[in-house]
């Protein structure tokens, strides 16, 4: 496996980044896996909609900057599809036999995703369809891919 993690801001709070560094260090054993963090812009006060607007627009053009050609863009978004694991897993794996390039998940900032990151995502995909903060988003997609990675080798996880 081959992919990554492009996201809005850094991690904070050292509770999420010890659970992501955990993760990536167990999924490095399946592959290559690595995260892209952007700078999150600040929203200025008493911003009005076009205010906030400019900031997913510039947000979603550094996303982009950071996306390769031949890349599958997957943007989470709360109105794409959810996954069983098992599901994912076997998606993940077809998407690495079909396309053989790499997988790039995209988080964006806490406005969200430009449309032009929508526009350029060859899919999209749900956590759920409850909003999380980025970082926690982060922390479960992480979870979410070790445990396919798991599935995908035939290894044992828990239900």
């Amino acid at each position: 496996m081959n992919a990554a993690i492009l996201c809005v801001g850094k991690m904070r709070e050292k509770f999420y980044a010890a659970a992501a560094d955990e993760y990536l260090k167990r999924i490095s054993r399946f592959g290559k896996m690595e995260i892209i963090e952007v700078p999150d812009l600040p929203e200025p006060a008493n911003a009005s909609d076009a205010d906030r607007q400019k900031v997913i627009e510039k947000e979603g053009e550094s996303l982009l900057s950071r996306v390769k050609p031949g890349d599958r863009v997957i943007a989470l978004c709360i109105d794409g599809p959810q996954f069983e694991s098992e599901r994912f897993a076997a998606h993940l794996a077809d998407n690495d036999m079909r396309f053989g390039s790499r997988q790039v998940f995209v988080i964006g900032g806490s406005l969200g995703l430009s449309p032009a990151v929508i526009r350029r995502a060859d899919e999209k995909m749900s956590l759920s369809k409850m909003t999380f903060p980025h970082q926690l988003a982060r922390v479960v997609l992480l979870e979410q891919i070790y445990r396919a990675c798991k599935i995908n080798a035939g290894e044992k996880y828990h239900k």
